[in-house]
């Protein structure tokens, strides 16, 4: 039977909160105050990571910052790699927009509309 390791989702919370305090402080674009970092994920071999991202403005300028995130991913990654110790090097970074808070928020508003057409129709 095959174990499962925790080592990939430490990195990847390693990576995350790491990222969290480099973004604002390094990245030298106006969005980068913007930017929250809501999870990561570091494939079983340590190589990759995908990282991602939601917007206080909400989607609106997500391909814009997915895009500079992504060419900014080397100078980030460089940046990793003076602050945190990984015997195997520091995985290359993926930045993804995280769309799972709007469409949250989106189907509890649909819920809540829901329930009041319920309401007024009992009545």
């Amino acid at each position: 039977m095959k174990t499962v390791s925790n080592r990939p989702r430490r990195v990847a919370e390693l990576i995350r909160r790491e990222l969290a305090m480099l973004i604002p402080r390094e990245f030298d674009d106006p969005r980068s105050h913007q930017i929250t970092l809501t999870g990561a994920k570091v494939s079983p071999d340590l190589s990759t990571c995908r990282v991602y991202f939601s917007l206080l403005a909400g989607s609106a300028g997500a391909q814009e910052a997915t895009k500079a995130l992504n060419h900014a991913a080397s100078f980030l990654r460089h940046g990793l790699r003076d602050r945190v110790n990984l015997r195997r090097g520091v995985p290359q970074l993926n930045f993804v927009f995280d769309e799972s808070l709007e469409r949250g928020a989106r189907l509890d508003s649909l819920i809540e509309q829901a329930l009041e057409e319920d309401k007024t129709h009992k009545e």
